[in-house]
């Protein structure tokens, strides 16, 4: 696994995901058994209450479970891509970084199930995501 406090190998493989980007989502470790990112908080993208928006942490958890799928495709795949998703928010990220660590619960020749969770500054648990991705 690599790990540093942004991983620039690991932000190659989010590249190719420009939405990740436009968020300002930055990689901080990838490997087979782990992906860990995070999303910043930023006024542009809150809720009325100040709260990270739920579709702004959703993208967080997809695009962060979706390099997670990757690194565990099965030789001679080339990608995956999202076929179910389901998210539990258990509150809200109102400063600092949502951090989102996926982790591999299946990885079969046809799907590949992964298991995010995202917590926030003081490691409490904002949201559990659970995803199918598709082997392409």
């Amino acid at each position: 696994m690599t790990e540093s406090p942004l991983d620039p190998i690991g932000a190659k493989l989010f590249s190719t995901m420009p939405f990740a980007d436009r968020l300002g989502i930055e990689v901080l470790e990838h490997g087979p058994e782990q992906v860990r990112s995070r999303l910043a908080w930023d006024e542009s993208l809150c809720t009325l209450g100040g709260g990270v928006h739920g579709g702004a942490l959703m993208a967080l958890a997809d695009s962060t479970g979706a390099v997670c799928a990757f690194l565990n495709l099965p030789e001679g795949k080339q990608g995956t891509t999202t076929v179910e998703s389901k998210t539990n928010f258990l509150r809200g990220v109102r400063s600092g970084y949502a951090t989102a660590t996926a982790r591999p619960l299946h990885a079969g020749r046809s799907f590949i199930v992964v298991e995010t969770e995202i917590r926030d500054d003081a490691g409490k648990l904002v949201a559990k995501v659970t995803q199918t991705q598709a082997v392409l």
